[in-house]
């Protein structure tokens, strides 16, 4: 039985973020604390606290109370390693270096060392078409950044061409990408799972996109409760 186990011991990695597997990661926390996805945890071994991690401060507060943008997170700390997931979706690691930045969809984001600062920014040219704009949450430092897909993503090279996806299915892209939003009316119904329209993101510049081949997860809404604002247009 031990022969046919091994296949599943923990990684022998001595990184702070690492991945157990596709589906899995392993998160070291003598290296510092971290933030990650409320809820996402699903073992730990050691001295480990979870906590609130707040807004990071009053403007972001309102802006993700405004957008519906953005996780709720919780801070970890402590000794010892925590295992993290969520819905088996799969994990990957962006290392950001020398205040690199990237934008990635809120509900797509796992974790970040702590020492990682965010935002919430909006899509240019969204507001007009989309009852009030769609945003997203950058990511500015040093540190890891894990991110989650559903199914095996593609990067794509936004420099290379005209590049369009669904605004659900674009994950993370590169700060050297500039994003907007285009429709086309004569592909109405055909294109976006129940978008009701064709409404696609536009990329342009110097850098990549990371596209699932999902347009989100069906998140279930309890029966006389709204799902409200704009994190919706996210969910559905």
């Amino acid at each position: 039985m031990q022969t046919t186990l091994s296949q599943f011991n923990e990684t022998a990695s001595t990184d702070a973020f690492a991945l157990q597997n596709s589906y899995l990661l392993k998160v070291r926390l003598d290296q510092g604390a971290i933030r990650a996805k409320q809820g996402s945890m699903v073992a730990y071994q050691g001295d480990v606290r979870f906590e609130h991690a707040g807004s990071g401060g009053v403007s972001k507060f309102m802006k993700k109370a405004l957008t519906g943008e953005g996780q709720d997170l919780m801070k970890v700390s402590g000794s010892g390693e925590v295992f993290l997931a969520d819905t088996a979706q799969h994990v990957h690691l962006i290392k950001l270096e020398g205040g690199e930045q990237i934008t990635v969809n809120g509900r797509n984001l796992l974790a970040i060392d702590a020492d990682i600062d965010w935002d919430i920014q909006k899509v240019a040219g969204a507001s007009g078409m989309m009852g009030g704009g769609l945003f997203n949450t950058a990511l500015r430092g040093d540190g890891w950044v894990a991110i989650l897909s559903d199914g095996n993503p593609v990067l794509l090279d936004v420099g290379s061409a005209p590049t369009f996806a669904d605004a659900q299915a674009a994950i993370t892209w590169s700060s050297g990408v500039s994003t907007g939003i285009r429709t086309d009316f004569k592909m109405k119904n055909l294109i976006g799972r129940g978008s009701g329209e064709s409404i696609q993101m536009s990329f342009q510049g110097q850098g990549w996109v990371l596209v699932q081949p999902s347009e989100g997860r069906i998140i279930p809404v309890a029966q006389n409760s709204s799902s409200g604002g704009l994190g919706g247009l996210l969910n559905g």
